[in-house]
């Protein structure tokens, strides 16, 4: 695999101080199935997290929703709070044993899970704390003043948003001081280039989550196949490279529950794609 990345921002400052490599790690997968309840081996569960960090991640991201509770209980015991890992959760969603994710932005509930956030992880200070999902049943702006208040309080230290457009991205930042965004993004699902964009304008990080969701799709797997082919890669790999490539903001978090998935996924970050990969992927029609 070609491992010149030169020319690559290969690190972004999250809030302007907290200061990542951009291929993070995602701890969905770390729990049981349908990300509810405990892993099948909460051993192999943490080697995971400690792996990702031996191999120089040090930016994981998780939810309170994520078991719900169990990745940030796991990342809590597996890692305890080190100074040189950012870790994220966010809050703002219910579960249920059928496996729904039900938005719910009530700041009393909102308030109340940064405390079990806390608790969970081990901290006295969650580094990034996002809204997971607008409520349709709460007013946004009352939401975002919860999180403001959190960090007013020392038990955030910066403010992130999930699943939110362009307007609501400019609404937040009138109340706080927004550091990330985390949007569905990938090669082949481009609907939020436009929050992406907004993101570039304003130095926010912008998390693309479901990164390979779509590089087993009609019109992208054979695009990401020829690609892998001149590098000796993976297409997940050339997916993850490509989102590295595409802009300066993003912070992929590739998740799983394997050390072997972790690694390759890892190697990624040192895939280093031409002009004629970079023209060929960029030309995929995620509406074909």
């Amino acid at each position: 695999m070609a491992s010149d990345t030169t020319g690559r921002n290969d690190t972004f400052d999250i809030g302007g101080d907290l200061t990542v490599n951009r291929l993070g790690f995602g701890a969905m997968r770390v729990t049981g199935e349908d990300i509810i309840g405990r892993p099948d081996d909460e051993d192999d569960a943490k080697a995971v997290l400690e792996r990702a960090v031996e191999l120089g991640v040090d930016f994981v991201d998780t939810a309170d929703s994520y078991g719900p509770g169990v990745s940030e209980r796991l990342i809590g015991e597996a890692l305890g709070d080190p100074d040189d890992v950012v870790v994220a959760s966010k809050a703002g969603l219910l579960r249920n044993r059928e496996g729904d994710w039900l938005p719910h932005g009530d700041p009393d509930f909102l308030r109340n899970q940064v405390l079990c956030s806390l608790d969970r992880l081990g901290t006295d200070t969650v580094d990034l704390y996002q809204f997971h999902r607008p409520d349709p049943d709460t007013d946004f702006e009352e939401s975002v003043h919860a999180f403001a208040e959190m960090k007013d309080a020392g038990q955030i230290a910066h403010v992130g948003l999930s699943n939110v457009t362009v307007e609501q991205l400019e609404t937040a930042a009138e109340i706080v001081d927004v550091a990330t965004v985390q949007n569905r993004y990938n090669v082949g699902h481009r609907d939020d280039e436009d929050v992406l964009r907004a993101c570039e304008r304003n130095d926010v990080g912008f998390i693309p989550w479901g990164p390979m969701y779509t590089v087993d799709d009609e019109g992208v797997a054979d695009v990401l196949e020829t690609v892998a082919g001149r590098h000796e890669a993976t297409p997940r790999q050339v997916a993850l490279a490509w989102l590295l490539d595409h802009s300066d903001v993003t912070l992929p978090i590739p998740g799983t529950s394997s050390v072997e998935h972790l690694e390759s996924n890892v190697a990624a970050a040192e895939l280093s794609l031409t002009d004629e990969d970079t023209a060929a992927l960029d030309g995929i029609d995620p509406r074909a």
